[in-house]
């Protein structure tokens, strides 16, 4: 069999066929012949028209323990439909790559499941190429009818590097959390991006938008999105509920610290011999423990508050009984949170006075959520995720790789392997 028909078989090349090989130094040339007489411009126009030729190289998939690269000639052509010269596109490669789509597939799909210093070991590429390889394949298979059909989206940022770098993360709840726009930054600038990237009638269709409780969002919202529905997260309620409890955990802290330095005598010594610091610095966790995870002695100290009717058993009160708010039913939800905001403006501990100031600005926006049935859950499911990516890649310099890496791990991209698509076997 002659070398070029083997590895005609071998590579299988689409719209070429072997010409030549040539084993170098470097690892082995195939020389490549195109099968197809008139030039492709990329963007889709066939002409005859030629400016200039050159010949160009393309590391392939290796070949055992040789690289192997990809030789043909390549012209660039004056397209009428663009306007000016262009370089024709070629079948086994995609426009701009110095890389063919086989190798390409495999380092995007290895990016999909490993880290980057496994992809750089096992094809021996450097970390530039896996991250320009990531860009050029997510920028080639990413669904430009993701942004269709929205009707529920959450939002959400996560930081992706030290010094206050954020991102700006979109998912569609109606298709499990799948990201379908991510930019750089965390304020109404960076979601005005995206609405402006939807436009005006998509944006009009949209029926709920889920988010936290910050102003950035609600304001790119109010402005671009007037008739969608707003839903701030549960988790951010909670939380902010959680907060409530520490700040007034070290309210009481203070209180008796100061109440101590008031009872001490002429020569420094305090009047009363039990202080209640020790137990004020044992009850973080019994304060702000799920009830149903506590531990027996989490469990006495707070059955001591209540009997000792310690502020702090009220602002555990305070926080169970928001938590409450999403364990009613959902049409018994704008009375109880009538009743707890009543409850918690007159319960005269500070963090949860101006906790139920927040929650009076945005009652409609936490009935909606519980009204519809939205929450943020799989946006912070997928910030970890984010977390996990940035930590494979050892960390990424700019925001522009990490969007990619968000894409091609969670936009919805399936990549297949070159073998995946070869025939199989004869059995």
């Amino acid at each position: 069999m002659r070398v070029s028909t083997a590895f005609n078989k071998m590579l299988a090349i689409v719209g070429a066929s072997v010409q030549n090989v040539t084993f170098t130094p470097e690892g082995i040339v195939v020389g490549l012949r195109r099968r197809r007489i008139k030039h492709r411009c990329p963007c889709g126009w066939r002409t005859w028209a030629i400016y200039d030729r050159s010949i160009r190289r393309w590391r392939h998939l290796d070949l055992g323990s040789a690289r192997c690269f990809l030789e043909a000639e390549i012209c660039r052509i004056d397209c009428a439909r663009c306007g000016r010269v262009r370089t024709e596109e070629v079948p086994w490669a995609r426009p701009r790559a110095r890389h063919t789509r086989d190798l390409q597939d495999v380092v995007a799909w290895l990016a999909q499941r490993t880290d980057k210093t496994t992809i750089t070991k096992l094809l021996r590429v450097s970390w530039e190429a896996v991250a320009h390889i990531v860009a050029i394949v997510v920028a080639d298979r990413l669904d430009e009818t993701r942004l269709d059909g929205l009707l529920r989206i959450g939002v959400d940022e996560v930081s992706y590097r030290q010094g206050h770098r954020f991102l700006t993360v979109v998912a569609d709840h109606d298709r499990d959390g799948a990201v379908v726009w991510a930019g750089e930054g965390k304020n109404a600038a960076a979601l005005h991006a995206f609405y402006d990237l939807l436009g005006a009638d998509r944006c009009n269709h949209l029926e709920a938008v889920s988010l936290d409780m910050g102003a950035a969002y609600k304001s790119a919202t109010d402005a671009k999105a007037p008739g969608a529905r707003q839903c701030v997260d549960p988790f951010h309620v909670v939380k902010l509920a959680n907060a409530a409890v520490d700040k007034s955990r070290r309210w009481a802290w203070n209180e008796s610290r100061r109440r101590q330095r008031s009872e001490k005598g002429p020569l420094g010594r305090s009047r009363t011999m039990a202080t209640p610091e020790g137990w004020i610095k044992q009850t973080r966790w019994a304060l702000l423990k799920d009830p149903d995870s506590l531990k027996e002695s989490q469990l006495a100290i707070l059955h001591a508050l209540r009997q000792q009717n310690s502020v702090l058993y009220r602002a555990w009160q305070l926080k169970e009984g928001l938590r409450d708010l999403y364990r009613v039913r959902a049409a018994d939800a704008p009375e109880h949170l009538r009743w707890w905001l009543a409850w918690a403006c007159r319960c005269r501990i500070p963090a949860f006075v101006t906790l139920a100031k927040t929650v009076r600005i945005n009652r409609e926006r936490i009935l909606a959520a519980i009204e519809l049935g939205l929450s943020n859950s799989k946006l912070e499911g997928l910030n970890s995720k984010i977390r996990l990516i940035n930590h494979r890649g050892y960390g990424h310099h700019s925001a522009a790789a990490v969007i990619a890496m968000i894409y091609l791990c969670w936009g919805g991209i399936t990549v297949q392997l070159p073998t995946d698509r070869a025939l199989p076997l004869a059995k």
